[in-house]
């Protein structure tokens, strides 16, 4: 009698520890953010009631702890070296095994472990190199005849990897000829280039037509972001040159250029076989050649204005001082 007691008393021991042991991991889980002395406590409990637990409840603990992610090192480590009809789960898809660990069951757990290991998601470069060596060193005897057929799992991931290394390498290809691209911009690429507004457009073509010079030099500076000073002189040049270098590096449309270039040079009206001047002039400039030509002329400008601010210019006769490119004149402070 006293035999048959103790044998019924030992499933109802071993079912009180698997209790212990669930009722632990599931404690431990809902704990976001355990502080070290939790991890630390944790790591203590579990391995005495995981041995002391049934197969069906480890099954249970490990299956569980395979998706958190604050498992103590030496837990995980602990739980990945289990048979793997235990580890398998914790193998594949538990976030807590780092490479060193992965490398280290793999190299010393035989086979089926390192199989559980190739199905994990993240796998490294250093990871899948290592299961690769591995592979050779598998004994055949543990291969499954019947699935000799079916393709390797580490050659699968490895294809993987070399295929994903192929895209890649391919989008880098695509990338660097969308920046060679760039080097050798299309004609109709204004991007980083000084290009005249819709409303630039239409206001100097209207002042052109009723050739109000002023308005039309304001309007010029303004697009060129330079002085009205600068503005001036482009349009000082009688051959009309300059403004058709200014125009053409601003992107104006070449219609309403040769209408603006014969308003205020009307030379540049003038035809042969059918051709005017202005249309002659247009066609012997280079664009870039012409931006690179503006923005020297900006430069130049900048430094000219800058140097009047700092040195104005005084006015023998009225003892005043004249602002750069305005017109007005200004004060001279503490003029005896």
């Amino acid at each position: 009698m006293t035999d048959q007691f103790r044998d019924l008393e030992r499933p109802l021991a071993m079912r009180r520890k698997d209790v212990v042991l669930i009722a632990t991991v599931t404690s431990f889980e809902s704990v976001p953010r355990p502080s070290r002395s939790e991890l630390r406590q944790f790591a203590e409990l579990f391995g005495p009631l995981f041995s002391a637990s049934s197969e069906e409840a480890r099954r249970h603990a490990v299956a569980a702890l395979s998706q958190s992610r604050t498992v103590p090192p030496a837990v995980a480590f602990f739980i990945a070296c289990q048979p793997i009809a235990i580890a398998a789960p914790f193998l594949a898809s538990s976030p807590c095994l780092d490479d060193e660990t992965l490398i280290t069951v793999a190299r010393t757990q035989g086979a089926a472990h390192a199989k559980a290991i190739v199905l994990r998601e993240d796998l490294s470069p250093r990871v899948i190199d290592t299961l690769v060596s591995l592979r050779h060193d598998w004994p055949l005897a543990k291969r499954d005849t019947a699935a000799a057929d079916e393709p390797d799992p580490v050659t699968v991931q490895v294809k993987a990897q070399d295929d994903e290394r192929a895209w890649r390498e391919e989008q880098l290809r695509q990338r660097i000829k969308a920046l060679a691209a760039h080097v050798h911009r299309a004609e109709d690429d204004r991007l980083g280039l000084r290009t005249l507004s819709p409303v630039q457009e239409a206001l100097l073509v209207r002042f052109s037509r009723n050739r109000e010079g002023g308005l039309f030099a304001t309007t010029l500076a303004d697009a060129l972001s330079a002085s009205r000073w600068l503005a001036e002189r482009i349009m000082l040049d009688i051959s009309g040159q300059q403004l058709a270098t200014t125009l053409k590096a601003l992107a104006m449309e070449e219609a309403d250029a040769l209408f603006v270039l014969e308003r205020f040079y009307s030379h540049l009206g003038t035809r042969t076989n059918g051709v005017s001047r202005g249309q002659f002039l247009w066609n012997s400039l280079n664009e870039a050649d012409c931006g690179r030509r503006i923005e020297a002329w900006r430069r130049a400008d900048g430094y000219t204005v800058r140097d009047s601010e700092l040195h104005p210019a005084v006015d023998q006769d009225t003892g005043k001082v004249a602002a750069n490119g305005t017109g007005t004149v200004l004060p001279l402070r503490n003029a005896g």
